[in-house]
């Protein structure tokens, strides 16, 4: 059986050109001399179109070939690669995810100088300059994913990090306050791909008991990145100009896109068959009309780019109004979001303000929120598929989105325990540890509802998780754009004790009864939508199979 559930004939030893990870089809490399469009080479092609079809594909009644792989171990199948390959994507895919939040903060330490340059004496607008790049976020995201699942993931996820390398350059040479905003925004627009599109690459490379650590890694980038960047941004502020906080992270970005280019292949399955399709299409003698069409597995009987656009496009929005799960996840998952980054403009008021530590030393208290981060992270890295293939074990070997869930207790817990301890600690009489205790409690709780919400969501919308992963985006980034421009008039109000108390009540409420109603009705949710449904069909058809070897 194929990936799809399509029988193949794959105990053949398989005759299929090479087709590379490239941008488009290209023919073999002919090492006879013989020039293209020869009839060589259109019979080499021929003799090649043919091994394609008996190998990777099955004809219907209407003459119609459907190109699929050549069986579970085809080494084109992502899912097949070395384990060298997968992780070099993993890594480089989590660099731009980490890359781009850095940016999105990096220059909060450095805000004060920018105002005191252009003249600005708004807080609104001083706030405005960070978070305007996580406004994009919400937005990039809706658009990117599903054009992901139209040209491929690498070169969208690529193209658009070189868009948001140009932009963030051109925010070190903004000359006044519009500029520097408008620059910001269009540099988070591309920033943003990493964010859905990232989903997906590892929902194509890993099958479901294998991604536990590829996701573990790749949700702690865009977390990691909004915590070193004020440290860095801290220190770049306090010892050059403000400029530099964009032109470093435009030169680490270079570096990171030079890689991307070497080493990030193309990984969706759909674009994969589609050009072999197409090598398919190109080496048919059309006078023998053997067949009146090649399509993909994937594709349907409407093949209209009018109709593939519009579905592409439309789905991210399909998947936010319903699907409850993206809804319920979504809503948790801004709330989270929204929280850091309030967080992250509170630490320096409170280090500075109450303990009256200057801007360097205060931006250190980051690392707080970064241990709190990385160590749950690590520990979570060994548990999601430890976990996963526990209850697997338990069902028959039949995993579920379900199983990724258990993380999702502690982290509902350490999140609220963090808020109350930072917020009722933070005071000139109690040593600063203590609030760096509840900081990193929070950066704990963070992380590990992260990880089990995305790789949840991954599981299960496989097939489109780069859209699903875009809708659950657009909320908690337009959380992470509102949190903060409300956080100073709360805490002015309140105090950082009652304050910090209203956002634990509400993590209590909303987080603590999510993981057990989404472990009881989860599975109900999903047989009801048809696009968990049909990433479910794929998932079970990524099982490893090994038919018996035959007889000589």
């Amino acid at each position: 059986m194929s990936d799809s559930g399509h029988p193949t004939s794959s105990a053949l030893p398989s005759a299929t050109p090479t087709v590379h990870d490239e941008p488009g089809i290209s023919s073999p490399v002919d090492i006879s001399g013989n020039q293209p469009g020869s009839d060589v080479e259109k019979s080499r092609n021929e003799k090649a179109a043919k091994a394609t079809q008996d190998n990777d594909s099955r004809s219907t009644d209407d003459g119609v070939l459907v190109v699929d792989w050549e069986g579970p171990d085809d080494p084109q199948n992502p899912k097949n690669w070395s384990l060298k390959k997968k992780w070099a994507a993993t890594l480089i895919v989590s660099a731009f995810t980490f890359i781009s939040p850095v940016s999105s903060s990096m220059m909060a330490p450095a805000s004060e100088q920018i105002a005191r340059e252009f003249g600005i004496t708004s807080s609104s607008v001083i706030a405005l300059l960070t978070s305007v790049f996580v406004a994009a976020y919400a937005f990039g995201p809706l658009l990117l994913g599903p054009m992901s699942e139209l040209f491929g993931r690498s070169r969208v996820l690529q193209l658009a990090n070189m868009w948001y390398l140009a932009w963030n350059l051109g925010c070190g040479f903004a000359q006044n306050e519009g500029q520097l905003i408008a620059f910001r925004f269009l540099a988070g627009l591309g920033g943003s791909a990493p964010l859905s599109i990232g989903g997906g690459v590892l929902g194509d490379l890993f099958r479901p008991a294998e991604r536990g650590q590829a996701i573990a890694i790749y949700s702690l980038a865009p977390l990691l990145g909004p915590v070193i960047g004020p440290t860095c941004g801290a220190w770049i502020a306090e010892k050059s100009t403000w400029r530099w906080v964009f032109w470093s992270t435009t030169i680490v970005d270079a570096f990171i896109q030079c890689l991307g280019v070497i080493f990030l292949k193309e990984t969706f399955a759909p674009i994969l068959l589609e050009r072999k399709a197409a090598l398919i299409r190109k080496g048919m003698d059309p006078e023998k009309g053997q067949y009146r069409e090649v399509r993909t597995v994937f594709d349907g009987a409407d093949r209209h780019w009018k109709t593939i656009v519009t579905k592409a496009l439309i789905r991210p929005f399909a998947l936010f109004v319903r699907e409850p799960i993206v809804q319920l996840l979504g809503v948790y998952m801004a709330f989270i979001y929204g929280t850091l980054y309030l967080f992250l403009t509170t630490i320096p008021a409170i280090f500075q303000g109450v303990y009256g530590q200057p801007v360097g030393i205060a931006g250190l208290h980051y690392f707080a929120l970064g241990v709190g981060l990385t160590g749950a992270s690590q520990i979570n890295a060994r548990m999601l598929d430890r976990i996963y293939k526990y209850f697997s074990d338990k069902n028959g070997g039949v995993g579920k989105p379900e199983y990724r869930l258990p993380s999702m207790i502690p982290g509902s817990l350490f999140l609220p325990m963090g808020l109350f301890i930072t917020g009722w600690t933070a005071r000139a009489d109690v040593h600063w540890i203590a609030p760096d205790i509840g900081i990193a409690l929070v950066g704990a709780g963070t992380i590990l509802n992260f990880q089990s919400i995305q790789t949840y969501v991954i599981d299960a919308f496989t097939l489109h998780a780069a859209s699903a992963l875009a809708a659950v985006t657009f909320l908690r980034s337009l959380a992470g754009f509102g949190f903060p421009l409300f956080a100073p008039a709360m805490y002015n109000a309140l105090g950082y004790g009652k304050g910090d108390t209203i956002l634990a009540c509400f993590a209590i409420a909303v987080g603590v009864p999510a993981p057990f109603l989404l472990w009881k009705y989860g599975e109900r949710i999903r047989n009801a939508s048809r696009y968990a449904r049909r990433s479910a069909a794929a998932a079970a058809a990524e099982q490893p199979q090994h038919p018996p070897a035959k007889a000589h």
